[in-house]
């Protein structure tokens, strides 16, 4: 691995915390939908299919990786969440279906930034005790 830019990728992956890989998966689901829309608008179906495997992958390793044994209701409504993500990806890989692709997109953005909030407010919490 030569390349400067991947090293530097890997090292801030294996050096992050959960909280940052949590949101660096958001981050990367919400760049390949925008990726597929992008390619569905041009009718370019294999790069649509691609990039909506690809955000396809991430939220599955999301909804799998939930923990139900903590957090109330949190992680049955996430789960319910990511199935209809999913759902829409199907759609919008088989039929081409742009607006399908949008509700992943705005969804997966509402998630992003409320998650972004707690994990801000935790850090502003853990500085204000130190």
């Amino acid at each position: 691995m030569s390349n400067p830019y991947q090293k530097y990728k890997n090292t801030s992956v294996l050096s992050a915390s959960r909280e940052q890989i949590l949101l660096m998966l958001y981050e990367a689901a919400i760049k390949f939908t925008k990726l597929a829309i992008q390619a569905a608008e041009k009718k370019n179906i294999a790069e649509r299919g691609r990039n909506i495997m690809r955000a396809y992958d991430i939220v599955a390793e999301l909804q799998v990786s939930l923990d139900h044994n903590v957090g109330g209701d949190l992680p049955k409504q996430l789960d319910q969440l990511y199935t209809f993500i999913l759902d829409q990806y199907t759609k919008g890989n088989i039929r081409g279906d742009i607006e399908a692709l949008k509700s992943c997109q705005k969804i997966l953005e509402n998630l992003y930034d409320g998650w972004k909030q707690v994990i801000d407010g935790m850090k502003k919490t853990a500085e204000q005790s130190k």
